[in-house]
């Protein structure tokens, strides 16, 4: 479904994303992992559009969209959710779930999208009525995601979804984060809590500095001690 090949991409005159090449499979979850600054938000960011100096290609789904707006490959069906969340202030849980759909060729469907969406995420359901930033913040992560949900995206970059959050709200990510690629959504992952990322991932790739330094699959990952004792502390 995505195909990266060469990517770079800088802030200013910082190099930080350096030949980066990997590859996410129809209906896996792939991750991303490495120490802070390895990359791996930059990454993202450039792969849906928001950094303006890069170069290199990203496929999807066949096509080139390297040079495309970042609401172009939303149409295509590239979703991210940035680790800020940007829940918006003084409006419901119901009324941010629409936003998500405002812009999609899917907004006739928004009543059944938030039906649907409030089935999978039980906590929301109990609360479209309430303001969106009283809630917690595992919950209004679980908003976030939500909201990308609902214009039925092929693929859902997640940056790291579990930050802050109480581990038993962390649980319930991972089953749901299960759930998603069961239903068949593809999902590119940057998450801190690696040991966790990798026992739900097909595949990672390990960034250092701007560079994929190590692939494998989840299980290969997990078993590696060397790779277990240098990032899965961090």
């Amino acid at each position: 479904m995505l195909k990266v090949q060469g990517l770079n991409a800088w802030y200013d005159r910082s190099h930080v994303v350096q030949d980066v090449s990997f590859e996410v499979g129809t209906g896996e979850i792939v991750t991303l992992m490495g120490r802070n600054g390895a990359g791996k938000t930059t990454t993202l960011r450039t792969l849906m559009g928001l950094v303006s100096k890069r170069s290199g290609s990203a496929q999807f789904n066949g096509s080139e969209m390297l040079a495309d707006a970042a609401h172009t490959r939303f149409h295509a069906g590239l979703a991210y959710v940035p680790e800020e969340r940007r829940i918006v202030a003084g409006l419901t849980v119901r009324e941010n779930l629409q936003l998500g759909i405002t812009a999609s060729r899917n907004r006739h469907e928004m009543a059944a999208m938030i039906e649907e969406i409030a089935a999978t995420f039980p906590r929301l359901k109990e609360r479209l009525n309430q303001d969106a930033t009283s809630m917690s913040g595992g919950e209004q992560q679980m908003l976030a995601i939500a909201r990308a949900m609902m214009a039925r995206p092929k693929m859902i970059l997640l940056d790291e979804p579990s930050e802050g959050i109480m581990p038993l709200l962390v649980d319930e990510m991972f089953h749901l984060f299960t759930r998603m690629k069961q239903a068949g959504t593809t999902i590119l992952l940057v998450e801190q809590n690696v040991e966790r990322a990798l026992r739900i991932s097909d595949r990672a790739y390990i960034l250092d500095q701007g560079q994929v330094v190590h692939t494998g699959s989840g299980e290969e990952l997990l078993a590696d001690r060397e790779i277990q004792e240098r990032y899965c502390a961090v």
